[in-house]
């Protein structure tokens, strides 16, 4: 049987010769684009003007075929032709194009969804894997119960939403221009997706007689969602995974604005090419999102308080250690402070602490100092070196040591090495002092200025007091007024002891005694009286046990008297006798 078409060409070929012709023509110019042997064929056999059209018939498919194998340009003549002819058929009975292409769309997107839900559990499965968080152990049960992998039961515990792709289509061709995928998501062929989301959107409103403004904004599929945001010249549509927030719709919007924003004349005159679309990468990979629950652990009370005792001895030990680091470090500075001492090393090792170096003989015990701090001796090994140390507080210990000083003698040394005495000593001391400063280590010189022998202080001291006695006696009296003879009692004293301390001293003592009158009555016999009072002590003494030729008297007369005699009381002071003690060298 012939087909109805078929015949109708062959019926009115001979008689619309221009119309075939100009058929012909316009099949040439699709067609004939290529200079090879076998398109050279077929146009010599096209120039025929008595070909039919059933011979034009036999030679398109072997012409399209030719062409195709050249390059594209057949494809994109076509498409309007097949565009034009899908919007016929779809307006002429929408039920043929639905019917045809909802095989492919099922499972097309069937494949497509687990393809990028199996990378995710993948990809997590790496993750968490070897996990061993006390809420891993329940979700490992639950995986066990319900027959799930670990990781989806993870992905489901944790994840919110997920922007796993994100697709540019431009609009009017339904061509993709971006395409980018989240980390750890198996890609899928993105233009087969974009081709199905353009054909879902025109199947939908063709199929439910939806107004052209009116356009689709979301698909769901199980626990995917793809979201549609519609611009003017492109479409901007993501995967999402979980549930999305209505802000993650924000953002889908603020991308598609700013992409029609800075691309508007790109997209409006859209020839096929995408390299153009590389600057609106950035506004695509913004929608790219992703949120997880944060996790969330009820630790047990006995892992609370394991984990307090091990937190407390670890805190322990630290105090402790740290106290006796400082112990330690304060063991050393106390060392290091003291004269004649020098640290070479110190060091902790097994627990102990080892510590040598060098130390002057004179110079204070380490053990003693570490008796004084907290620190076990037993833990400390000390290796110490003699030496002997030119450090002026080391000389000055080393001569107190020598020297063996009295209490009343203080020792110090300069930078020079000369050793000052000073204060008061006996006089074997400081002999001793002389003849043995020059013997110590790092004693240049001894200097004594300063120090005073002890017996010669007293001597003076014991002179002092004979000289500042006065002996009162009655007027023109060789008599003594009363409460005089306590007086001579201790002036005896005095002159005994005045007389011990020069034998030590190698001095000679000799005490004058001089007498003294007002000046009442003529001076010659004044003088006489006042030579009879020096006498009349003299006797007195020397019957207390003064030796006789330790004492001399004068008499003065009213001469060098202690006050001038305006009154009564003055003239009774210079009735008196007083004394004057002479010392003198044994050599001299």
């Amino acid at each position: 049987m012939t087909d109805p078409s078929t015949q109708d060409v062959k019926n009115n070929t001979p008689n619309n010769d221009a119309a075939t012709e100009e058929a012909l023509a316009e099949l040439r110019s699709l067609l004939l684009g290529f200079e090879t042997s076998e398109l050279d064929k077929l146009h010599k056999r096209l120039e025929n003007p008595n070909i039919s059209a059933e011979e034009v018939s036999q030679l398109l498919p072997e012409a399209i075929i030719l062409r195709s194998l050249k390059d594209k340009q057949l494809g994109e003549a076509i498409v309007p032709t097949v565009e034009t002819a899908i919007e016929v058929s779809v307006k002429r009975d929408l039920n043929v194009l639905a019917d045809a292409i909802f095989p492919v769309i099922g499972p097309a997107t069937r494949k497509a969804i687990a393809t990028a839900l199996e990378a995710t559990i993948q990809s997590l499965n790496q993750v968490v894997e070897h996990s061993l968080s006390p809420q891993s152990f329940l979700w490992r049960i639950e995986a066990l119960q319900t027959g799930k992998s670990f990781a989806e039961v993870i992905m489901l515990r944790t994840l919110v939403y997920r922007v796993e792709q994100v697709f540019l289509i431009h609009k009017e061709t339904g061509l993709l221009l971006q395409h980018i995928v989240a980390e750890g998501v198996v890609a899928m062929d993105a233009d087969l997706v974009s081709a199905m989301l353009t054909a879902i959107q025109d199947f939908v409103r063709d199929s439910f007689n939806v107004a052209t403004s009116n356009t689709l904004e979301s698909l769901q599929y199980g626990d995917l969602t793809i979201w549609i945001e519609q611009g003017p010249y492109a479409i901007l549509a993501g995967i999402i995974k979980g549930n999305a927030p209505k802000e993650l719709r924000l953002t889908f919007q603020e991308a598609s604005e700013k992409i029609h924003l800075r691309q508007a004349n790109a997209l409006r005159n859209f020839q096929g090419d995408t390299a153009t679309f590389e600057a609106s990468l950035p506004y695509v990979e913004a929608c790219l999102q992703q949120r997880y629950k944060p996790k969330k652990y009820k630790v047990s009370p006995i892992l609370w308080m394991l984990l307090g005792g091990i937190l407390f001895g670890l805190g322990s030990w630290g105090f402790f250690e740290f106290r006796e680091q400082r112990r330690w470090a304060d063991y050393l500075e106390k060392l290091q402070a003291e004269p004649g001492i020098v640290i070479t090393d110190a060091k902790k090792r097994h627990g102990k602490y080892f510590i040598s170096g060098l130390r002057d003989p004179v110079a204070a015990d380490p053990i003693k100092i570490l008796q004084e701090t907290e620190i076990n001796p037993k833990t400390v090994v000390s290796r110490w070196q003699g030496y002997l140390s030119l450090d002026p507080e080391t000389i000055a210990a080393r001569a107190k040591k020598v020297l063996e000083p009295p209490k009343t003698v203080n020792l110090s040394v300069d930078e020079n090495g000369i050793l000052y005495a000073s204060g008061t000593a006996p006089r074997r001391w400081i002999v001793a002092a002389r003849r043995l400063a020059p013997t110590i280590p790092g004693v240049t010189k001894l200097q004594e200025k300063n120090l005073v022998e002890t017996d010669m202080k007293k001597f003076e001291s014991t002179r002092k007091n004979i000289e500042e006695q006065v002996i009162f006696f009655a007027r023109g009296s060789e008599n003594f007024i009363p409460a005089q003879e306590q007086k001579i009692q201790n002036l005896v004293r005095e002159i005994q002891k005045l007389a011990d301390y020069a034998n030590v001293l190698d001095k000679n003592v000799t005490i004058q005694i001089i007498g003294h009158t007002d000046k009442e009555g003529p001076e010659p016999a004044n003088i006489r009286l006042s030579k009879a009072r020096a006498d009349k002590i003299k006797s007195i003494l020397v019957a207390q046990g003064i030796a006789a030729n330790q004492l001399s008297t004068a008499g003065l007369g009213s001469k060098n008297n202690f006050r001038k005699e305006l009154s009564k009381k003055d003239k009774a002071v210079n009735r008196s006798g007083s004394f004057k003690v002479i010392v003198n060298d044994v050599s001299q």
